[in-house]
């Protein structure tokens, strides 16, 4: 029967530095990976949202709301003509803003325009922007906002 021998003063150093390079190498990998492979978040459950009042309409004629995790937007076309649009630009998912003096939206990231009927007229973006419904009450003024089936 043989003995177990002590362990070395190399042996040892040698683990030691190999379990610190591995631990060094986790605790760099792990922030990277959860940086490469984004959250989940999910859809909103509901089909429709309360975008804002009439009153907060009025102010800008325009208005950035949120729905589930995506940005819409909502534009007075005209007084009473109330329309709400996915705020994502169709060409690199950048958030679209209201040009009331040209009566468009505009994609400041490649300077893409859509009419206000959601559709793309110059620029880069390749699909019109989604529609959503909209729903004003008279009596409190609320906007509701409701996607198509």
């Amino acid at each position: 029967m043989s003995e177990a021998r002590p362990a070395s003063r190399r042996t040892f150093l040698g683990w030691l530095l190999g379990t610190s390079v591995g631990g060094l190498l986790v605790s760099a990998a792990y922030p990277v990976l959860r940086y490469i492979s984004p959250p989940r978040i999910p859809e909103a459950a509901t089909r429709q949202v309360k975008a804002g009042t009439r009153d907060e309409l009025r102010q800008s004629g325009w208005k950035i709301f949120r729905f589930g995790s995506d940005p819409g937007i909502l534009v007075e076309a005209a007084p009473g003509d109330v329309r709400a649009f996915s705020a994502t630009c169709t060409h690199l998912s950048c958030t679209v803003q209201y040009r009331p003096g040209e009566h468009r939206l505009w994609c400041a990231c490649h300077n893409g325009w859509y009419d206000l009927d959601g559709t793309n007229v110059a620029g880069p973006p390749p699909r019109p922007l989604t529609r959503y419904k909209v729903h004003v009450d008279d009596a409190s003024g609320d906007i509701l906002v409701e996607k198509e089936a």
